[in-house]
Order: structure tokens, then C-alpha cells, then sequence
């Protein structure tokens, strides 16, 4: 038993020592820019700008095949962080910003198909098979992939509610102010 142990003791150690010389040596720089933009995209990965997650968004917008405003979830406030990162200019017009929004469930009419769980992002749908489904208001991003698949369409997509948390003081309407002659 005891050979048994300093042997596996001895093979681990040994495989670790070369699996740490190889990360080393043979370590790959990766695109710096790409990282940054990368840090910016809200990480959900629900894949609405047509790539396989955030990582390869940042990566094709880095490079220049993708523009700025791919990201839906993310809205103008992400388009317009990215073109200030990159240092270009971009006509937001054509972007509809509907604010931030979550899905919720109508419970009445939930059959608990379980579908919208499954295509979930961020695990923010919770429920169990022929119960009813409710949403997490704080994981969820808003990315509407669950509202493609319900059956019954039991999910909509809302405003996020105004709360404690989320409000804020609205900005004051600038009146003209008139010059006495």
C-alpha cells in the first residue's frame, strides 16, 4: 500500500513539474485589445450578435470584421464605450436602446416545458419540470433567448422595474434663459 502511495506521490509531482515548464515555454500572448473589449461586453454569451459568446465578439470586433454595435444587450452605452476604446466615430440612430429589460413569467399560463431554462445564459430562469418557472430579477440580462423558445409564450421581456436599488434622480429640463436687454 505504501508503494502504492509514493508512487502516484511521485508520478503527480513529477507530471505537475512538467505541465508547469510547458505552460511556461510554450505560453501564447494573446490580443490585449481584444481583452479590453472583452472586459467591457456584459459576459453573458447569449450569442444575439451571431458569435459563440462574448470572448469571440471582442475578438472579431478587435480585428475590425464585426462593428461596434453588435452587442444588443449591451444598448448604446456599450457601442458608445467601444468607439471611444477604439477611437472611432458611430451613428447611434440606427440603434433602438430600450433600456435595460428582464424577462418575466406569466404564471398563468407557464406549462413548465422547462425549454427557456435550458437556453438560459446566466441560469436566471428557475423551476422544475411541469412547475410553474419564475426569473432571477439580479442574473438576468435581458437577452430574450428565452422568449423564442417558450411554447406557450409565457415570457415577456419588461422594463426593469423602478426600485430602491435602480433609481436615479432624472435630469432637469434646461430652460432658455433670457438675456435682459
Amino acid at each position: 500500500m505504501w508503494l502504492a502511495i509514493f508512487s502516484l506521490t511521485v508520478l503527480g509531482t513529477l507530471l505537475g513539474l512538467v505541465l508547469g515548464v510547458a505552460a511556461k515555454r510554450f505560453h501564447v500572448e494573446g490580443n490585449s485589445l481584444a481583452a479590453e473589449i472583452e472586459a467591457l461586453m456584459p459576459g453573458s454569451n447569449c450569442g444575439q450578435c451571431g458569435f459563440a459568446g462574448c470572448p469571440r465578439a471582442a475578438a472579431a470586433i478587435a480585428e475590425g470584421s464585426a462593428p461596434v454595435t453588435l452587442c444588443p444587450p449591451g444598448g448604446k452605452a456599450l457601442a458608445q464605450a467601444l468607439a471611444a476604446k477604439l477611437g472611432i466615430s458611430i451613428d447611434l440612430d440606427a440603434i433602438v436602446d430600450q433600456g435595460p429589460q428582464i424577462a418575466s413569467v406569466a404564471e398563468e399560463i407557464c406549462i413548465g416545458c422547462c425549454r427557456c431554462s435550458k437556453v438560459c445564459p446566466t441560469d436566471a430562469i428557475v423551476g422544475a419540470a411541469k412547475q410553474i418557472h419564475n426569473v432571477i430579477r439580479e442574473a438576468c440580462t435581458g437577452c430574450g433567448n428565452c422568449i423564442d423558445r417558450c411554447p406557450t409564450e409565457a415570457l415577456l421581456l419588461q422594463p426593469l422595474p423602478v426600485t430602491v436599488q435602480h433609481w436615479v434622480w432624472p435630469k432637469p429640463a434646461v430652460a432658455p434663459v433670457a438675456l435682459a436687454a
